[in-house]
Parts: C-alpha cells; structure tokens; sequence
C-alpha cells in the first residue's frame, strides 16, 4: 500500500485491508473508479470518477483491477493531490 501524506497531515491512498486505515483518523472513502464486464466478455476500468480514462479490453477482472490500481497509484504519485480530492481511494 502506498500512502500519501500532505502537507495539511492529511492523507490519501487506494483503498485495501492490508493495515487498519480507521486508526489513524477519520476516513473519508469515495469510489475512484467502476470496473465492468463489457458485452463481449471483456472488462473496463472507467476511472472517470476521479478525472481518469476509461481504459477497456481486459481479459479479465484481475487484469482490469491491476490496471486501475497502477493508474491510481500512478497519478497519486506524479502529481500533488488537492485537498479537494478524495482521502481515501476505493
């Protein structure tokens, strides 16, 4: 898990069970993304929710899962999160 922490001591990450977030604070949780099945048997990741792509074509929901969670983590890395974003990735 990569969590992120601004300088207003508040912080982000995507969302997993690995530790318990709710121990360091008040959580503020949003979906970042939906991942689908497509009609022809296909998955997407419409990652639109946070100002991302739909990115579609995977063979699997794993696979799609994957590609959301390394743009997730991608983005929050190259890029300073505002405030007014969300606190917590899902």
């Amino acid at each position: 898990m990569n969590l992120f922490i601004r300088p207003d001591g508040t912080a982000q990450c995507l969302y997993t069970e690995d530790i318990n977030l709710g121990q360091l604070g008040a959580l503020d949780i949003r979906r970042a993304s939906h991942v689908e099945p497509e009609k022809n048997g296909n998955w997407v990741a419409d990652l639109r929710p946070v100002g991302g792509p739909v990115m579609t074509g995977f063979p699997s929901r794993s696979a799609a899962l994957d590609a959301e969670a390394e743009w997730l983590n991608r983005e929050m890395t190259q890029r300073n999160v505002t405030s007014e974003e969300t606190t917590a990735f899902t």
